[in-house]
């Protein structure tokens, strides 16, 4: 039985113009708002993975998706790059994100961290953290702790000063310290533990009067609220009774990584977990993520992580309905909110059947509300239950509002399945692309490659890591030396064997102005050695190493003092005789990024001043740099482009990166099953697609970044490859496919203003094969094509009751009539 002695967090009376405070408090069952007990349903979506543009439509569909909080990260390296030069603007600005929410009428999670993981480039800490004397990241470190400090009291103080926190009247009712440092802890020890009591004091002192809360944190000191993070929470207990369960990050798929197929997490699964979390006593969830969005400019971390984050979430990278997943959680969410006072109020008792089928049933001021949960991963169960037999399919739980009918089953979806197409960008959007016209311009690396180096960055005599010498304001760090060899060195006139150890993820190697080989990571194993053989002639040569990153490291314990960069040893070896030569301990010229970067060739002010070539396009060459203009795609739907062709580098829409690409690298052809099956536990691995395919091929351009008329393509193409194929055009749903249990409503939707055009099948009864392969079983309505096309054809979006009154009749008798629909937008 859970306790009912509820902490009081806050009690406030202070009104403020236009709303009034709020009274946070919360016991063993859940968060209560002004003391009335709350399902929290929250949704992730980080601010600096968007555009402002972007944030009111993607907040409003997670609304309209059921949900009631919105959580976000706050990323310290993004909003102070540079010690105390502080960044707010734009796609940063943190006061307006939340405002928006708040502008929506829902709740705000703050997650402050400032550590946050996220698969951000450096775990979210800024890279100069590193290079400060005596620090130690993450522990008990008064270097550390001071930066920390300052960081988390300006966050703290820009939410005070907006008046965002609930006890001021605003939407926050939740804050964040650390993050996940449960799992890592063990590492520091002692100095561990003493800096998770400063952590929960640090937070205390702030005197917002919300609940602070600490993730995958079992020794979460008090009052600070442990909460749960995964793939299922259902059998997760805070570790005091008056803390309720809370759910910070449910996966709702998956990230990816460069040379990967794509994960997806099917809705069935997710469904599922949520619903046995609130079978079993749960009262928030937060979808980790419900819009992932993008990666721009070298903000992913891992390393080796996509531009994308889409994560499979309900809202897709580019802010569309990812469906049915949104649509069906959007059914559970209903369900939860209805039975909200039975369900956090109610006692709750448990019956358990065997075989992994159980019930739980809340009661409260003579109402009731049950879940059946079935969690056998191949079986159906049928129970006696109130006088009525249910059947709950395996792996699924039914969840009966009034204890008697069924409102929802997580495995029965009864929303459409959208197939998103992209269309090319031309004349009336048609079906071919529109030409592109390509001028180019060469990276400017010959004084570098003869070791003639203009304000350079640094010169050391031993080897440093990249960290040190970039700060991250690059992925590219140059490494130069001189050998000097006379005519009574052993090596003189040898071919000989250049071996460089790298702990980089890529690396180019020049000598005497030649580029002699390059090199990546492979299969995550960042620490390898490039070997080239090389001729070693009388006097000077030069060497001249690229070592270029892939985002930072992001996870686990020390990940900050993961070696980064070319840390030796460098060695000249003869092969005929392995006499050696270590040049680790030579002068070394050290320059930091690209000249175009430094010269910002991707700038709109600048793009007039540098000397493009309109000659024959240079194909499959290291270091070009590409432009062209085109035109603002109509409508409204999302802008991507297409950069198949090309190797790996960087683009620019009108001066704003979109990230990194990389479509040369093709994910492996294994691993990838004909079907997704959800019944069963789920992993990463377990549902992919796109093997054999590049991980990456299409990019986000945000219409924020775009101009009415002409716009600026840039790219920088450090591998080789090709600019023809390259063409601009939009997502949008292309074909919508419906498979729907007798007595629900299906609910069909274009978007963009599009229109179905077209129901390519329509079949109530029963029916075989899938979307795109439907056909009629053993029986069907003779009615259900004019039906659905008088619904639906000519409009953008339509409504059918699921029922034989409507759609019949069948012809037949069957215990499961279901509605399919196969639709063209």
């Amino acid at each position: 039985m859970t306790s009912r002695k509820a902490v009081v967090v806050i009690l406030l009376c202070a009104i403020f113009t236009f709303t009034s405070a709020s009274e946070i408090t919360y016991d063993g069952s859940s968060l209560m708002i002004d003391g009335e007990r709350k399902v929290i349903l929250s949704g992730s979506i980080h601010y600096p993975r968007s555009t402002a543009q972007m944030w009111p439509s993607l907040i409003h569909k997670a609304k309209e998706g059921g949900l009631n909080a919105i959580e976000t990260y706050v990323f310290w390296n993004a909003h102070e790059p540079s010690y105390r030069q502080y960044d707010f603007s734009g796609n940063l600005d943190l006061v307006r994100f939340i405002k928006t929410i708040q502008d929506q009428e829902l709740y705000a999670i703050l997650r402050i961290g400032p550590y946050v993981c996220a698969e951000w480039n450096y775990g979210g800490f800024p890279v100069w953290l590193h290079n400060m004397p005596n620090i130690t990241l993450r522990t008990n470190n008064e270097v550390f702790k001071n930066e920390m400090q300052n960081f988390t009291t300006l966050i703290v103080n820009m939410m005070k000063d907006e008046k965002l926190f609930a006890s001021q009247g605003g939407p926050i009712i939740l804050a964040q310290i650390e993050n996940e440092y449960g799992n890592i802890m063990w590492e520091y020890g002692e100095e561990g533990k003493a800096y998770v009591k400063w952590c929960a004091e640090l937070a205390q002192s702030y005197s917002i009067n919300i609940p602070w809360i600490m993730c995958q944190q079992d020794d979460a000191p008090e009052p600070m609220i442990n909460t749960c993070n995964g793939f299922y929470c259902d059998q997760f207990t805070p570790n005091r009774n008056n803390s309720p369960k809370m759910w910070t990050e449910n996966w709702s798929g998956w990230y990816k990584g460069w040379g990967d197929p794509s994960p997806h997490r099917p809705a069935e699964d997710l469904a599922f977990a949520v619903a046995r979390f609130f079978q079993y006593g749960g009262s928030l969830t937060n979808y980790y993520m419900y819009h992932g969005g993008t990666n721009f400019g070298h903000t992913s971390g891992g390393p080796y992580i996509t531009t994308s984050y889409d994560y499979d979430a309900p809202l897709d990278e580019y802010g569309n309905l990812n469906q049915p997943k949104w649509g069906h959680l959007k059914e559970l969410h209903e369900v939860l909110i209805s039975v909200e006072k039975t369900l956090l109020n109610g006692e709750r008792i448990d019956t358990d059947y065997g075989n992994m089928m159980s019930a739980s049933v809340y009661s409260y001021q003579g109402k009731s509300v049950c879940f059946l949960g079935n969690a056998n991963t191949s079986d159906a169960f049928t129970v006696e239950f109130e006088n009525t037999n249910y059947t709950v399919p395996a792996w699924s739980v039914t969840i009966l509002p009034d204890c008697f009918t069924e409102a929802y089953n997580t495995a029965k979806v009864n929303s459409q399945t959208s197939i998103m197409v992209k269309k090319p960008n031309g004349a009336d959007n048609a079906e071919e692309p529109s030409n592109l016209k390509w001028v180019w311009k060469n990276e400017d690396i010959e004084e570098i490659k003869n070791g003639i180096v203009t304000g350079s960055d640094l010169t050391t005599n031993t080897l440093l890591d990249q960290k040190a010498v970039t700060n991250d304001t690059s992925d590219y760090l140059w490494y130069m030396t001189s050998i000097v060899v006379d005519e009574k060195d052993s090596l003189v006139g040898k071919t000989v064997t250049l071996q460089v150890h790298t702990s980089g993820h890529i690396l180019h190697a020049f000598f005497n102005s030649k580029h002699i080989g390059s090199k990546l990571a492979q299969n995550g194993h960042y620490d390898f050695v490039l070997e080239e053989d090389v001729p070693l002639n009388v006097g000077t040569n030069q060497l001249v190493l690229l070592s270029a990153t892939v985002g930072l490291p992001n996870y686990g314990a020390n990940f900050d003092k993961t070696p980064n960069g070319i840390l030796g040893p460098v060695k000249l070896i003869d092969p005929g005789t392995n006499n050696t030569k270590d040049i680790s301990s030579n002068q070394w010229i050290y320059k930091v990024g690209l000249q175009g970067q430094i010269l910002e060739f991707y700038s709109p002010q600048k793009l007039n001043e540098s000397e493009w070539s309109y000659e024959e396009l240079p194909t499959n060459k290291m270091f070009v740099w590409y432009k062209t203009t085109f035109e603002n795609p109509v409508g409204d739907d999302p802008v991507v482009v297409d950069l198949l062709g090309l190797g790996k580098g960087e683009a620019w829409v009108n001066g704003k990166s979109i990230g990194r690409y990389w479509p040369s690298y093709v994910s492996g052809k294994d691993g990838c099953a004909s079907a997704c099956y959800f019944n069963q536990s789920y992993k990463a691995e377990n549902c992919k697609t796109g093997c054999g395919e590049p991980s990456m091929q299409w990019y986000h351009i945000p219409r924020e970044f775009l101009n009415s008329d002409d716009n600026v393509l840039v790219l920088f193409e450090e591998v080789g490859g090709t600019p023809s194929l390259v063409n601009i055009g939009t997502i949008t749903v292309g074909k919508v496919c419906a498979n729907v249990f007798e007595g629900s409503t299906l609910k069909l939707s274009c978007q963009g203003g599009k229109v179905f055009s077209e129901i390519k099948f329509a079949n109530f009864g029963e029916t075989e094969g899938s979307c795109g392969s439907f056909r009629q079983g053993r029986c069907g309505s003779t009615n259900s094509l004019s039906v659905i096309e008088q619904a639906c054809l000519g409009k953008e979006s339509c409504s059918i009751p699921v029922t034989e009154t409507v759609l019949g009749p069948t012809g037949c008798h069957s215990n499961i009539y279901r509605l399919a629909v196969e639709a063209v937008c």
